[in-house]
């Protein structure tokens, strides 16, 4: 099931960031196999090791390192996310495993990338924003930068683009016959996400769109939030019209000076009718205004449980994979394994 059936991964346990690469991975069809330290803790539901087979290992046992290599000489992919030298140290670096294994895609995640001053530096994802030039943008207006509810380095930076440089290996495997070292980091990545606002920052006088009172967050008078995406004149036309606004009677959108007085408006507006008021009026119009959810409640939502954006995995809400195919569509993830739920044994056999 999916289009990367038959791949075989073998991925190091490690970090958020590798764990949900190789969760892609696996929710597109690929067969992963955990290394798993012996004892390491485990919840079945967690979303960072749905899909795959876990075997525990010792890496500072001899038998228990040299069965990590046997598996990485039949795998098409090596996913690591340990600081860098560590794998070197271990004898599991890219001179060590892709001289028996020349189709080996041998895929690296770091923060700071493997080589320069800060290779060995620790960071988390705001760091990586920070030095990316990103989490300058995303401030409110005269106020400091706020870092996002998610982990945008992390798994978007970081996850996602180190699966994307696999994919793109395995691509030009089929041509070559060969594979190679891919390098992925956060702060690369956290650069790459910020490639749009970017150009607006660099422009004199140029305010981002999220300091704006039509693209924000308003408070409903139940104490929940609608999120308003009115950029577009049609739909901030549209936006007044359901608030019951007269847009002679308001400060000039065009006018960012005129802004915190407009959101204020607004704000107001919002605060006469609780959400749900506020989420039938702008389900019948086109205004992009949408409520802000909390995780169950958006995988109740008729439109996500329509699209099945959700899905079931050991009882608890879990995004569905993603994207969708139409001839090799994926299977529903299984509940993560326990860590040595499977020997490696058994996983050299099928692999053979």
């Amino acid at each position: 099931m999916g289009p990367l059936d038959h791949l075989r991964v073998v991925e190091l346990a490690a970090g958020a960031p590798t764990a949900y690469a190789a969760t892609l991975l696996a929710d597109l069809g690929a067969d992963v196999v955990r290394i798993d330290r012996p004892g390491s803790r485990h919840q079945a539901a967690d979303p960072l090791g749905r899909g795959r087979r876990s075997v525990a290992a010792d890496l500072k046992d001899e038998d228990d390192l040299n069965t990590v290599r046997s598996l990485i000489d039949r795998a098409d992919v090596f996913l690591e996310g340990l600081r860098p030298g560590m794998c070197e140290r271990l004898g599991l670096g890219p001179e060590n495993v892709m001289e028996s294994n020349r189709r080996l895609v041998y895929a690296r995640l770091s923060g700071w990338g493997r080589t320069g001053p800060w290779a060995a530096r620790p960071g988390h994802d705001i760091s990586f924003l920070a030095m990316a030039g990103l989490l300058d943008g995303n401030r409110p207006a005269g106020g400091a930068p706020v870092p996002p509810s998610t982990y945008l380095s992390t798994f978007a930076g970081g996850g996602m683009l180190q699966a994307l440089g696999i994919l793109a290996a395995l691509h030009e495997r089929d041509r070559s016959g060969r594979g190679q070292v891919v390098d992925a980091a956060m702060v690369d990545g956290a650069a790459m996400l910020d490639v749009m606002t970017r150009q607006w920052r660099d422009l004199p006088g140029m305010t981002t769109v999220t300091d704006a009172p039509f693209y924000t967050t308003y408070a409903c008078q139940d104490g929940l939030h609608v999120a308003v995406g009115a950029i577009e004149p049609r739909f901030y036309d549209t936006l007044l019209e359901c608030l019951a606004l007269d847009p002679a009677a308001l400060p000039d959108r065009a006018d960012e000076a005129d802004w915190p007085a407009l959101r204020d408006l607004l704000a107001a507006a919002f605060a006469e009718h609780p959400r749900h008021h506020w989420t039938k009026v702008f389900d019948e119009h086109e205004a992009c205004v949408v409520p802000v959810l909390d995780p169950a409640e958006a995988a109740a939502h008729p439109a996500l449980r329509e699209r099945a954006a959700f899905v079931d995995v050991a009882g608890a809400p879990q995004p569905a994979p993603a994207p969708r195919f139409s001839r090799t569509p994926a299977a529903v993830p299984a509940p993560a394994p326990a860590p040595g739920a499977h020997t490696a044994a058994d996983v050299l056999s099928a692999w053979a």
